[in-house]
């Protein structure tokens, strides 16, 4: 790895006014977190019977997790398809998805109605083996300590360069530590995203009529996981731009480009076992209703081909702003289907209805705020980025 690609802090004054704000929102939606274990979800939620689960679960966990399979899609690229040029997208994908597993974490523990038994989840003994909202669980909380122990090489460089002589020693034992144990590291890297991703398409079955029929189908879990993995290509690229725009970092435009190439046969896929999918259960007439459930599926669908259309030939792949938009309608087509088969998709019958109270959005909205603040904060103090300066480019 040449000094240019070599993962560097970026130094500069880490709480500025951005950041700050982003901490006011995070305070805010901690006191609330308080507040809603105090007086319990009736009182802080707009939940109920028929709907058990609500944003914190659709986006926060459902949709988060999926948005931070950065580092799982270009782990995919770079140790399992041998595309090593990518290797300087690993560690910003992986803060991404680190932050993105500890906040849907967090929310998992925030949804649970009955927190003050959450001390029997280490008790294997009484755990039901044939739950697959255990193996989601269990593999999520897997996967977060994975990717933040994959993260410990680049604290451990920043350890060995520190004035504290202990924090040196520290570095110096830990880092041969750390790379020799990033293989299996990776493995496991690798098999948790894609057990917990493919379960929780599985996890809307045990639904059974209760799930609109135009997303009722025994495909879900593949569904899930390939939505997962363009959705995480998509949150990289998303990412290169934004470090462009507001950090001075060089735009990766060939890397990046290759990312979009790379998501066009996950598009085809994709829509190929939707749309045939649909055809053999007879719902392309139902597609085309014109309800608001027709109308959500076809939207869905149509993010999907307009971020295929913009990535289709090598000119506007590398075209930035034709990428980044494409990047935005593969997340938002992702987002969206999985938003549709937990919530819009879900019928529990004609006496229920749901919407997020206030305290949901601001909670959600703070814990999304404290996950840029400290994606910030951690690529200023920690050798996180790799590349040139804008400024140096230019």
């Amino acid at each position: 790895m040449n000094a240019e690609s070599r993962p560097q802090p970026l130094g500069g004054t880490v709480f500025t006014r951005p950041v700050q704000a982003l901490v006011v929102f995070a305070g805010i939606a901690g006191l609330l977190i308080v507040w809603r274990f105090i007086v319990g979800l009736g009182a802080s939620t707009a939940l109920n019977d028929g709907y058990p689960w609500g944003l914190w679960i659709a986006f926060d966990v459902v949709t988060g997790t999926a948005l931070a399979c950065g580092g799982y899609a270009v782990a995919l690229l770079v140790y399992i398809l041998n595309r090593g040029k990518y290797h300087p997208l690993i560690r910003p994908a992986l803060v991404t998805s680190a932050f993105g597993y500890s906040i849907a974490g967090l929310s998992v523990v925030i949804d649970i109605g009955r927190p003050w038994i959450a001390y029997k989840l280490p008790f294997f003994w009484d755990w039901n083996l044939n739950s697959v909202l255990l193996e989601v669980a269990l593999c999520i909380m897997s996967y977060t300590v994975v990717l933040w122990l994959e993260l410990s090489p680049a604290f451990l460089e920043w350890a060995r360069t520190s004035t504290y002589p202990l924090f040196r020693r520290v570095g110096d034992f830990g880092l041969p530590v750390a790379n020799k144990s990033l293989l299996w590291l990776v493995a496991l890297g690798m098999l948790l995203p894609t057990m917990h991703q493919s379960s929780l398409g599985s996890l809307m079955l045990l639904s059974g009529p209760r799930l609109h029929p135009l997303w009722n189908t025994s495909m879900l879990p593949l569904l899930f996981l390939i939505s997962c993995i363009a959705m995480g290509f998509g949150a990289v690229v998303i990412e290169g731009g934004l470090s462009s725009k507001f950090l001075a970092r060089k735009f990766e435009t060939d890397m990046l480009a290759g990312l979009g190439f790379a998501m066009l046969p996950l598009i085809g896929v994709y829509l190929g076992i939707r749309l045939i999918d649909l055809g053999i259960r007879g719902q392309l007439g139902p597609l085309f209703a014109f309800d608001h459930y027709s109308v959500m599926s076809v939207i869905e669908l149509a993010l999907f081909v307009a971020a295929g259309v913009l990535l289709a030939t090598d000119r506007r792949r590398h075209n930035t702003g034709n990428l980044f938009r494409a990047a935005m309608l593969l997340v938002l087509a992702g987002a969206l289907y999985r938003f549709d088969v937990y919530l819009v998709a879900f019928q529990p019958g004609p006496n229920w209805s749901y919407f997020p109270s206030l305290t949901e959005i601001l909670i959600t909205t703070g814990l999304v705020a404290g996950e840029i603040a400290g994606y910030i904060v951690l690529i200023k103090l920690f050798p996180i980025m790799a590349g040139e300066p804008q400024a140096a480019a230019a």
